[in-house]
């Protein structure tokens, strides 16, 4: 810290975005403090303990999206980063006793594809070549930084042209298959080109991950592309269990921080920015501390960050209006157990750890109906009385999750309102759990009798122990009137703000949520470029 106490940086928020925008800061030779309000670093991306020896991904449970440069640029593979790819990636089991696992190899795969459908494995193959090329695209829009819409400077104008340049670049039936991925829904994308339900189920499960949309709403095309942009170790579209949990990753980055000298301090709740003549000065601690750096840099969304810690009277009206509309209502429900034993499921029967079915990725979500209903209860905000469920058993890969011969079981379920038309989640939690875990039990009948102990995160539970926003996973929604340039507001997508040197670096900005790091990357890139500049 200088003389005079004040330090370069202050990140408020040690999710892995505010780690990394720290990291990337420090290595350029600034001065950082990370302020993170929880008893540990990671904000929804953490390991912890269940009950006594079961440590579960309380809340992200899986590894597809973080970005190479960032694995490369805080040396975790050197401290011990690993990822678990299985193959089967996916168990998807079906209430006729049928069900399907996704192979790498091709020949096992389109033999599990036959059981629904002869035609459906070559379509399979033409969707992943026809969104194989579109991948660069994407890639470089992730790692773009947003310019102002419309356009008023020549470097605004140069950005649109150079990702205008990149449009061009595709030809017109991938041109169009890119449009039609960001406007169209699920099933309408998915409809053109199968004809099983069940494949084309399967599927739509990615289209609905922390949405308020549903498989035949427009826009979630889209939901279902941002989850498939990923891949692990140069796999496109891979994803995997990292050993020791998910917070094994802000762990990492955590002690690649404070290597390059970042002082990271947990119980550390920020009151709110302080802010003098339009410009921040640092912050205020709710303990009564004040802190001061030359640039804040707010990991929280947007909401928090402009209707919580700062003053409205530094912001102008139709920015405030502006942030107020944001969409940010979750949707997600997670539930966490630790098992005496394995589930058995009675389409594919067994407990032995290293069968596919107890490795893969588990969804039950088996018709296209089945998953529309399940939002059609949560537009009426009801939670879905037969919900999607998509579940991992990551301690069949990683023994040091859960005692011998013991597990940990994490359950995604779509759909939960944060808003309820009747009672409160404090209320309903409990009992929203057990119809997760009876439509479970449709498929794997002992699954009742294996939990040892249950947790259940409602989207108000998320809000209150993860300060997410109206539990909104992704720090606010993922659809077309808030992406790129348009997230979080118009004419402030930079990860600069109204308020001179406040920025955002969450995934309330461009590209947006998941284990990505995307904004945390450009943002830090942004800064550096504005403290150069002076």
């Amino acid at each position: 810290m200088s003389s005079n106490g004040k330090v370069d940086a202050i990140v408020v928020g040690g999710g892995h975005n505010g780690l990394i925008t720290a990291g990337y800061l420090a290595r350029a030779g600034l001065e950082v403090t990370v302020l993170e309000r929880r008893p540990i670093v990671g904000g929804a991306c953490v390991t912890e303990e269940i009950i006594p020896g079961f440590r579960v991904s309380r809340t992200s449970y899986a590894c597809s999206l973080l970005m190479p440069e960032i694995v490369r640029d805080f040396r975790m593979k050197e401290q011990g980063f690993r990822v678990y790819i299985p193959d089967p990636s996916g168990f998807i089991p079906f209430p006729d006793g049928r069900y399907l696992l996704s192979h790498s190899d091709t020949a096992r795969y389109e033999q599990e594809v036959a059981k629904f459908s002869t035609r459906d494995f070559a379509a399979l193959e033409q969707f992943d070549a026809d969104l194989s090329r579109l991948r660069p695209l994407i890639e470089e829009i992730l790692r773009t930084t947003p310019p102002k819409f419309p356009p008023s400077r020549i470097k605004d104008y140069w950005s649109f042209l150079k990702l205008a340049r990149k449009v061009k670049s595709l030809d017109r039936r991938d041109l169009r298959f890119f449009m039609e991925l960001m406007t169209a829904s699920c099933a309408e994308i998915l409809d053109r080109r199968f004809e099983s339900t069940e494949i084309k189920a399967t599927l739509a499960h990615q289209g609905t991950i922390g949405a308020c949309v549903g498989v035949m709403s427009p826009g979630s095309a889209y939901v279902m592309l941002h989850d498939s942009i990923g891949g692990v170790d140069g796999q496109a579209g891979a994803w995997g269990f990292v050993y020791g949990g998910m917070g094994t990753i802000t762990q990492i980055l955590a002690t690649t921080c404070r290597s390059r000298g970042v002082e990271i301090r947990t119980g550390a709740a920020v009151d709110r920015v302080l802010v003098k003549n339009g410009r921040a000065q640092g912050v205020v601690l709710k303990n009564g501390d004040e802190l001061r750096s030359r640039i804040v840099v707010s990991n929280a969304d947007p909401k928090r960050t402009f209707l919580d810690l700062v003053e409205e009277q530094h912001l102008e009206a139709d920015f405030l209006e502006e942030i107020r509309n944001f969409k940010i209502e979750g949707s997600s429900i997670k539930v966490n157990c630790a098992l005496a034993e394995l589930p058995n499921w009675t389409c594919l029967p067994g407990q032995d750890p290293k069968a596919p079915q107890h490795q893969a990725m588990i969804g039950i979500g088996p018709s296209m109906e089945y998953l529309e209903r399940a939002f059609d209860d949560m537009k009426y905000g009801r939670p879905s009385r037969r919900p999607f469920i998509e579940g991992t058993i990551a301690s069949t890969v990683d023994d040091s999750l859960a005692p011998e011969g013991k597990h940990v079981l994490s359950l995604f379920v779509q759909y939960g309102p944060y808003h309820l038309r009747e009672g409160t989640w404090p209320e309903i939690r409990e009992k929203v759990g057990d119809n997760i875990i009876d439509t479970l039990a449709e498929y794997a009948p002992n699954i009742k009798s294996c939990i040892i102990a249950r947790e259940v995160l409602s989207p108000w539970d998320l809000e209150q122990e993860f300060g997410l926003t109206g539990g909104q996973i992704f720090h606010g929604e993922i659809s077309q009137d808030q992406l790129f340039c348009m997230r979080p507001a118009w004419g402030w997508a930079d990860y600069r703000t109204p308020i001179r040197g406040l920025y955002l670096c969450g995934s309330g900005a461009h590209p947006g949520g998941g284990v990505l790091g995307g904004p945390g990357m450009n943002a830090s890139r942004e800064i550096l470029r504005d403290l150069r500049r002076g």
